[in-house]
């Protein structure tokens, strides 16, 4: 069952966010223009997992210098962090960058889930951050 991880997840974002429970059960947030989302899943019987969905950037324009190519720049380890896949997806009007962390949260209690939590979406502002200095 993945209500009490959800639970569990809002009272520890809670300490640092305002966070809005969806009608499906997952969690949305914003933190430093980046906005995320948590929703749980059960993969088999006794393995409940979270999924940590943060849209770290949109539209960013299509450049053929490497220097500036979004895609080189996320491969190269913009924003590096420890936690977190960042993928980047080619849409309508630019490049689309996501950062995408899941993992086994039963048992965690709030302060360990709020680090880890943490964690990723302070990699995914990170990764914003540094993105969104060359567009300025």
């Amino acid at each position: 069952m993945t209500a009490p991880m959800i639970d569990v997840a809002r009272a520890a974002l809670e300490r640092f966010h305002d966070v809005q429970a969806d009608d499906d059960g997952s969690l949305t947030f914003a933190h430093g223009g980046v906005l995320c989302v948590v929703q749980g899943t059960e993969l088999e019987e006794g393995l409940p997992v979270l999924n940590l969905t943060c849209v770290v950037a949109w539209d960013l324009p299509v450049d053929e210098d490497p220097a500036k190519d979004v895609p080189t720049r996320v491969a190269l380890g913009v924003g590096e962090g420890l936690f977190g896949t960042p993928r980047v997806v080619r849409g309508e009007a630019g490049w689309d960058v996501t950062l995408r962390y899941a993992f086994p949260a039963a048992g965690l209690t709030e302060g360990p889930m709020g680090t880890l939590l943490m964690l990723v979406v302070s990699s995914a502002s990170s990764m914003r951050a540094e993105l969104m200095a060359e567009q300025a």
